[in-house]
């Protein structure tokens, strides 16, 4: 089972993706679908840092908030 805080570059067999309006400035946050189902968030500036990681539910979770517009004020 890979555990919270796993080095990134320690999961293998997966593919990591960054969203379209980051691939070309730099500011990369990267997710990949883990084998047991959870979901694995790296910043792509450091690919061996720690992975941050999710189940399913509570990234679900995080998404309905960002999508509701409740962390703007983060970014503002």
């Amino acid at each position: 089972m890979i555990v919270n805080g796993v080095r990134a570059n320690e999961i293998s067999g997966v593919e990591w993706q960054k969203a379209r309006a980051s691939i070309n400035n730099g500011n990369c946050v990267e997710v990949t679908s883990l084998p047991e189902g959870g979901v694995a968030v790296r910043n792509s500036k450091f690919p061996g840092g720690p992975a941050l990681v999710f189940s399913k539910a509570e990234l679900a979770a995080f998404l309905d908030g960002a999508k509701g517009e409740e962390f703007d004020h983060l970014v503002a």
